[in-house]
């Protein structure tokens, strides 16, 4: 395959913020009032846009006052980047090392990009092509993010390739005419999470850093895989 432009989901693939991130968010609705831990908010959560998170919270949990209770998070959730936000492990290192052209693609808002993943000196490897929901009218799992890279880049979606960690960035990537891949954190503790991406459209799934750069160079080569 051709691959002209790589697209990087970033919580859960380049940085490890969604353990902290579900910690935050479960401590702020429990102070509003929900009874929910930190692993039904990673499952129940995990990968959607900011809009959705406010919807789930106000149909689903019937939680009010939901700029109180983000403002809270934020509060929480920014200074907790700052003290134990950790790239996730290798992912540096095989971003540097991909000559292809590359970019970030994520459901959170422009300011926790900024201060999540602007951390690091990982940035400077997209920016400034690091792109948020915040750009498009509907964020993932509708294409638009996707279309929106292709577009700026000026690329082919069929030459474009996901790495994404959520079944939304899956299907977002599918319906916009991409190949994707499934993305693992080892350190993941919710179950099945292979066959959730495989499923969404995965054409295959890496678990950790060293198998996604094996997967994409036997994507490149068209050698044969296994998902």
């Amino acid at each position: 395959m051709q691959i002209d432009l790589l697209i990087f989901d970033c919580d859960g693939v380049l940085i490890n913020s969604e353990p902290i991130a579900s910690r935050t968010l479960a401590k702020a609705l429990q102070d509003a009032g929900a009874a929910i831990t930190a692993e039904e908010v990673l499952v129940r959560f995990t990968g959607n846009s900011a809009t959705a998170i406010r919807r789930i919270c106000t149909e689903e949990l019937g939680i009010g006052n939901l700029d109180s209770v983000f403002e809270a998070w934020h509060l929480d959730i920014y200074p907790e980047f700052a003290r134990s936000l950790e790239p996730m492990p290798g992912m540096e290192k095989l971003v540097r090392s991909l000559p292809h052209r590359k970019c970030v693609a994520s459901n959170s808002s422009t300011e926790r990009l900024a201060k999540s993943l602007g951390l690091f000196d990982l940035w400077h490897a997209f920016a400034p092509s690091v792109f948020s929901a915040d750009v498009v009218e509907r964020p993932k799992p509708a294409p638009d993010l996707f279309h929106f890279c292709a577009e700026t880049v000026g690329v082919d979606p069929a030459h474009c390739v996901v790495i994404d960690d959520s079944a939304h960035g899956i299907k977002g990537a599918k319906a916009a005419g991409m190949t994707a891949i499934g993305f693992v954190d080892p350190a993941d503790p919710r179950p099945d999470r292979a066959l959730v991406l495989k499923e969404a459209g995965a054409i295959l799934v890496a678990t950790g850093a060293d198998e996604l750069a094996e997967a994409l160079i036997r994507l490149e080569a068209s050698l044969p895989m296994e998902v």
